[in-house]
């Protein structure tokens, strides 16, 4: 089993992650988040478009225009970037199918897939993108 992010979560993180490098310089134009994180330019509208619907970026047009995110860094969390790529962390269907009649509303594995899926949510809530911007800059400083 593989947990991960498909490429529109990728892609949403990586473009939060870039807005939350340059906060406090100002608005960001897509070619330059493309560049810099490494994202298809003909996608990044779509990703930046969820963004935007679930109000964590906002954009101006024009020629001064560009992305910025609508808060502190400190105040957006690993979570809604991902939920607002990807929809829901939490998954409602069973994780064993076809099982026993008896598993009709629960099975066996259900308490500890949903203790596993609650502490994931919760680290994922409890991770900001300030501190992810801390961890990226600490990981390019040279060793020594």
């Amino acid at each position: 089993m593989q947990i991960s992010l498909g490429n529109k979560g990728d892609y949403a993180v990586r473009a939060v992650l870039d807005l939350a490098h340059g906060y406090d310089k100002g608005r960001r134009k897509a070619r330059e988040i493309s560049v810099a994180m490494d994202i298809p330019q003909k996608y990044l509208p779509q990703v930046l478009g969820a963004l935007i619907r679930e109000r964590i970026v906002v954009s101006v047009a024009g020629p001064d225009g560009g992305y910025s995110l609508t808060r502190s860094p400190a105040d957006v969390s690993l979570l809604e970037v991902v939920e607002a790529a990807e929809g829901p962390v939490k998954n409602g269907r069973c994780l064993v199918r076809g099982g026993p009649c008896r598993w009709e509303e629960k099975c066996a594995v259900h308490d500890s897939w949903a203790a596993a899926q609650d502490a994931l949510i919760e680290r994922l809530a409890g991770t900001t993108f300030a501190e992810l911007v801390s961890a990226d800059v600490a990981l390019e400083a040279p060793a020594g």
